[in-house]
This record gives structure tokens, C-alpha cells and sequence, in this order.
């Protein structure tokens, strides 16, 4: 459920955050209160309320009081540019460092990315096994 690796608030934020990308909850939904996440994954309410303060300063997420929390609009859009800017810094510029210690222009690089994707996409299709076996 939650690894020893990072505090559970940012956890359960990425949690949180990932059902939004994923359309779980759509901007305008009310999402689960602290003390129903709380009970839920059996944390303490102070943890889960943390989540959810730091996706309400995310602007992920908003207050109505008396109400919950909701989705905010354009709450998707925000994570997935969060999402690639993230992307970018730890996996594009360490292969473009890298690309240019071995020489490779933008059109090499290209090349392999596309040849990789190809590979695994093909790879992928090949280990699906015929419908209703393991």
C-alpha cells in the first residue's frame, strides 16, 4: 500500500493525484474526506489531511466549506504538466547528456527511441496469451 521510501502524505497525494489523470475523479467531483481516507487506509486523519492541503496549494483540489474537498478545474491539466516537467528532468536531459557524450545528434536519438518503442510494442503483442489463459 505505502512504501518506507517517502512520507505517506506525498503518497497519498501522488495517489490522489493519479486518479485524476486517470479520470477516477473529474474536476468538479468531490474526492473523500480526510477521516473516510483516514478509515480507509487505516492512517492517521492528520496524514490524510496533509494530502489533501498540499493538493488544495497544488490548486488540484479546492474547498467548499462545509462541503469537502473537490477536484479544481483544469486539476488534470496542471498534474500532467507537473507530470512531464518531471519527466523531462529525470529522464530527457540525463539521455541528452548522454547523447552528447556519444555523439548522437536529435535525429540518432529519435531513431533509437522509435526502434525501442517498436521493439516493445512488438514485444508486448507477442507475450499476450489467447483470451481466457493465464
Amino acid at each position: 500500500m505505502f512504501d518506507e521510501d517517502r512520507p505517506i502524505f506525498l503518497q497519498l497525494a501522488d495517489r490522489i493525484s493519479d486518479e485524476i489523470l486517470r479520470g477516477v475523479y473529474a474536476e468538479g467531483e468531490q474526492v473523500p474526506s480526510t477521516n473516510e481516507l483516514a478509515a480507509h487506509l487505516r492512517i492517521n486523519p492528520a496524514t490524510a489531511g496533509k494530502s489533501l492541503n498540499l493538493l488544495v496549494d497544488r490548486e488540484v483540489l479546492f474547498k467548499r466549506r462545509g462541503l469537502g474537498m473537490f477536484v479544481a478545474e483544469g486539476a488534470r491539466a496542471r498534474i500532467a504538466a507537473a507530470r512531464q516537467e518531471a519527466l523531462v528532468a529525470a529522464y530527457i536531459d540525463p539521455l541528452l547528456d548522454e547523447a552528447v557524450a556519444l555523439g548522437l545528434d536529435t535525429s540518432a536519438i529519435t531513431d533509437l527511441v522509435a526502434d525501442r518503442a517498436r521493439t516493445r510494442s512488438d514485444s508486448r503483442v507477442t507475450h499476450r496469451h489467447p483470451e481466457g489463459t493465464p
